[in-house]
């Protein structure tokens, strides 16, 4: 399983869009300070949406399409799932 998922700093705040193989494992490299100086500058740690692919190369193109988008379709795409931008990694197994 692939997943793309939106990191956000706190409510509204800065956004972080990536790619992995494990949610899990990515997250716990992000809240090490490794794998993104993007994420560690701007303490963009909250995991408050993912999506679930087959293929690595639809996962891939979804990010990309996803990081072209206007910043209030992002902000749209989270509430619709999860309106009070909770943090999503509590739910991971």
């Amino acid at each position: 399983m692939y997943y793309v998922y939106i990191l956000a700093s706190r409510h509204h705040g800065t956004l972080y869009i990536g790619v992995t193989n494990s949610l899990q494992a990515r997250l716990e490299q992000h809240r090490a300070g490794k794998g993104s100086e993007f994420v560690k500058r701007y303490g963009v740690y909250r995991l408050v949406y993912t999506e679930s692919f087959e293929r690595a190369e639809d996962a891939i193109a979804r990010e990309k399409q996803l990081k072209r988008w206007k910043r209030d379709w992002k902000i749209e795409l989270i509430e619709r799932d999860n309106p009070e931008w909770r943090d999503l990694s509590d739910l991971l197994v």
